[in-house]
């Protein structure tokens, strides 16, 4: 899908953390915005040169120039135009950096000419929350000035009652069209692995053969993240998952994930099926692996072989991986590992050659059709295909910013 934004306009973002840095750097590369008002709150390193060389190298994806030109050589024009007033040019590209306020509602977008806000601090998850909340609320950009938000997270909703209808979860490629001007002002672009999973699972969904799901879970193989302790450290006061206290570099980590809970604001036909899910943290920098186990009611063909097969499923990718999710999902038979996929621009890229399935039989007995008053009936056994599928996913940079960006992208052009 081509994004064309209609007007010249700039991108707000709050929060200069790992999305937020790597969502300037995706914008660096599509511009289809004219340049970024980005709020940090506070005052970083000695001068105002010191945040401009933390936003233009990265330890995981290099410097800014080999991200953006490979090894060409080329290097970007980096330019502090006007130091008092927090603005550097990268190749032309403006960035203007807001030092002063950390509440929402006191950044003034509006004085700043931006409609369009990404908060990537994480912390203002909650939209049943008012905009004059003490601690802060989403809704605050509204307030000052934005006409829309966008959270680079899910959301944390507390109020039990709240109606969630005008503050949707979208996902670039999934949903994203359910976006209406007039009422979503607040939305959430979810998770990386809700962004991961939700493509995975689309083709399933539908497939005549597939859509039929009995039950499913998942581990997510996730990368390390800025939540953990790099050395053992001690808990926060009423901390209750004491694991990520311990050092992020030497262990395996057993953790959670509200993906699956996630997934269902986005294609709600998953909370009839469940989804079961956790998570498994690892000393990587980036790059997670999806392992969806998934059940469904199968057929068998005349010859007793079942439809659905692991051939079948490739299938069902490849085709999915060429059609409308082209570019967002892609298909591979190699045999790859995690930093292969690192800053590849694919919501997800499915394992090929790790797609198992079986197919078994459930066997219903006589006296329990009886029971439930279906009688004359023998035995019946009913074929059940279990599956196990492997899925990549660059849980900073080539998954989730990208579609971030691009669900950022649409917003903008679909606004007045």
């Amino acid at each position: 899908m081509s994004i064309m934004i209609k007007e010249k306009t700039l991108l707000g973002i709050n929060g200069a953390g790992r999305i937020g840095k790597l969502t300037i750097w995706h914008h660096l590369l599509s511009r289809k915005f004219d340049g970024i008002v980005l709020n940090v709150g506070r005052e970083v390193g000695k001068n105002f040169a010191d945040f401009v060389h933390s936003i233009t190298t990265d330890s995981t994806y290099g410097t800014l120039s080999h991200f953006l030109y490979g090894r060409s050589g080329r290097q970007c024009q980096v330019v502090i135009t006007d130091a008092e007033n927090h603005i550097v040019e990268i190749d032309g590209f403006p960035i203007k950096v807001l030092i002063t306020e950390r509440n929402p509602r006191n950044i003034n977008w509006k004085q700043e000419g931006v409609r369009v806000v990404v908060d990537c601090t994480g912390k203002f998850l909650d939209p049943s929350l008012p905009d004059n909340d003490g601690k802060g609320s989403i809704w605050g950009h509204i307030t000052a000035g934005a006409e829309y938000v966008i959270a680079s997270a899910p959301f944390k909703i507390k109020k039990a009652d709240y109606n969630a209808e005008d503050t949707p979860t979208l996902i670039y490629g999934i949903n994203n069209t359910c976006f209406n001007p007039e009422r979503h002002h607040v939305i959430s672009a979810a998770s990386c692995t809700t962004t991961g999973l939700a493509h995975m699972i689309k083709p399933l969904l539908e497939d005549p053969e597939t859509c039929s799901v009995l039950t499913a879970s998942l581990t997510t193989v996730h990368a390390a993240t800025n939540t953990q302790s790099v050395l053992d450290s001690v808990p926060s006061a009423g901390t209750s998952d004491l694991r990520k206290n311990r050092s992020v570099l030497n262990n395996i980590i057993l953790s959670s994930t509200g993906a699956a809970k996630a997934l269902e604001r986005v294609i709600p036909t998953i909370a009839h099926f469940g989804f079961m899910a956790d998570s498994i943290r690892i000393p990587t920098t980036s790059v997670s692996l999806i392992s969806l186990n998934i059940t469904f009611n199968s057929r068998m063909k005349e010859n007793e072989v079942p439809y659905i097969s692991g051939d079948y499923l490739r299938d069902i990718y490849r085709r999915a991986a060429e059609g409308e999710q082209r570019g967002l999902l892609k298909f591979s038979m190699d045999q790859n590992v995690s930093m292969d996929l690192l800053g590849l621009p694919a919501a997800i890229v499915i394992e090929g050659k790790e797609i198992h399935t079986r197919t078994g039989f459930l066997k219903i007995p006589s006296e329990i059709l009886e029971s439930i008053h279906i009688k004359d009936l023998q035995d019946i056994n009913i074929p059940v295909t279990h599956a196990k599928i492997m899925g990549w996913y660059d849980n900073e940079f080539g998954s989730y910013v990208t579609c971030l960006g691009k669900l950022t992208e649409y917003v903008a052009e679909q606004i007045d």
